[in-house]
């Protein structure tokens, strides 16, 4: 219970096709797309980061073959950084509100703003 509540509390600032970089773990160094962000876990899904062998039973009716398949984990969200479309590093995440009046992230490294 008090992991479910500290994990709601958590703001995931990571955002789906943002480029990550693992900095820490088995996998750390290692750069991959966002697929998926799961706010309720504080987790997300990298491409291509933190391989997991899935054992799986073969299932005529639902046209699934059996055998070992391979696929991407979810990675703890304090885990990855950001990756600064500028210098190609890692960066922390700010906020700015831009002059037009939306609120926009923005990477403490440069200043360079992430979203679109």
């Amino acid at each position: 219970m008090a992991r479910q509540r500290a994990a709601e509390r958590t703001r995931i600032r990571i955002r789906k096709n943002d480029l990550v970089e693992v900095i820490s773990g088995r996998d750390r160094g290692k750069r991959g797309k966002v697929l998926m962000v799961l706010p309720e876990k504080a987790r997300v899904l990298v491409q291509g980061v933190n391989f997991i062998k899935r054992h799986t039973r073969p299932n005529p009716q639902r046209n699934i073959k059996g055998g070992i398949a391979e696929r991407e984990a979810p990675i703890h969200v304090s885990n990855v950084m950001i990756v600064s479309p500028d210098d190609d590093k890692k960066t922390r995440i700010g906020s700015k509100v831009l002059p037009d009046g939306r609120r926009a992230r923005i990477g403490r490294r440069g200043g360079e703003v992430l979203d679109k």
